[in-house]
């Protein structure tokens, strides 16, 4: 049987349980991660918490929609047995009827038949990294190798542990200007993650510098499940054009390399960032989103049109 269950109902300590123990889980469905990214987020529960499900809901104007929060990629259902698209449509089905608008991602694992009308396929990349070095940079794209060559040649030094302060602030000076829809809450909660996941040891940051010694990127990457997933960067001009952040992953990789780890780079639908993360070697992955609009007609007709004029 499936609960519904609000966030002060939740066993933290069987939820987490159950991530452990899940075939797949990840960094996002830890109770701590969510109650971060999402205060008072809800559940499905099923038996025991043989399977849950996390619900990230919020209400505007009366009404009730669940939507994806910043820095959780996939989410969905988490279970300690296989699951199969019935499934994963029974907790669909099972989601409450109070939220009348649906926009979310689940998990790769969480498989739905693709002819739905509401299920839409995501992209993501990720990097086998059980190989040595040497094996998986024979797989880098020919201009993945050129640009390496030019940050090699700009004498840019690797620096790990820089505080998550200076990555947040490199992107808010440069692409962060262009994103409209962020604000400084958004950052600090960022921010408030990162040191979370210090805390437990599954975040990682890493700084390049220049020969100047001036920091030009910073990335965060999160290490869960046997993933390293890279969540969060940052690129100021100069970092740009000595192709840095090139330069930082592929010394993250050569420094993880030949263990049991996969590099999820989180992404994407985006062709370009598809392009750039294809040139490390990645191979392509595919996770689904469900959309369903129960609103009343002239909001969900309002709602069609809002969407289809974002993809124009």
């Amino acid at each position: 049987m499936i609960r519904y269950l609000k966030n002060s109902e939740i066993d933290k300590q069987k939820w987490d349980k159950c991530i452990r123990e899940a075939f797949n889980g990840n960094v996002y469905g830890w109770s701590w991660y969510l109650d971060i990214v999402h205060q008072n987020w809800e559940a499905l529960i099923e038996e025991d918490y043989e399977r849950v499900f996390p619900l990230t809901g919020n209400q505007r104007m009366g009404i009730h929609y669940l939507f994806q929060p910043f820095f959780a990629q996939q989410l969905g259902i988490y279970s300690r047995t296989i699951l199969n698209p019935a499934i994963v449509n029974r907790f669909i089905t099972s989601i409450p009827k109070h939220y009348r608008l649906i926009d979310i991602r689940l998990n790769t694992h969480n498989r739905l038949e693709t002819n739905l009308s509401h299920v839409q396929s995501h992209l993501n990349h990720e990097l086998d990294l059980i190989p040595d070095y040497n094996k998986i940079a024979k797989n880098y794209a020919t201009n993945t190798r050129r640009n390496l060559k030019k940050a090699q040649e700009a004498n840019l030094s690797i620096m790990r542990n820089i505080r998550p302060e200076e990555v947040v602030s490199i992107f808010r000076s440069n692409r962060g200007r262009t994103i409209s829809h962020w604000n400084d809450r958004e950052y600090k909660r960022l921010i408030k993650l990162v040191y979370a996941g210090i805390y437990r040891s599954q975040a990682r940051l890493y700084g390049a510098y220049t020969a100047d010694n001036e920091l030009c990127a910073g990335a965060i990457f999160f290490k869960s499940h046997g993933k390293v997933i890279f969540l969060f960067s940052g690129t100021t001009k100069l970092g740009r054009e000595n192709h840095a952040l090139t330069f930082l992953i592929d010394q993250v990789i050569k420094e993880l390399c030949g263990g049991p780890l996969v590099l999820d780079f989180e992404g994407s639908d985006n062709s370009n960032l598809a392009r750039y993360y294809k040139g490390f070697g990645s191979k392509e992955t595919n996770y689904p989103g469900v959309f369903i609009n129960r609103l009343p007609w002239p909001l969900k007709w309002g709602l069609r049109l809002a969407r289809l004029r974002r993809k124009l």
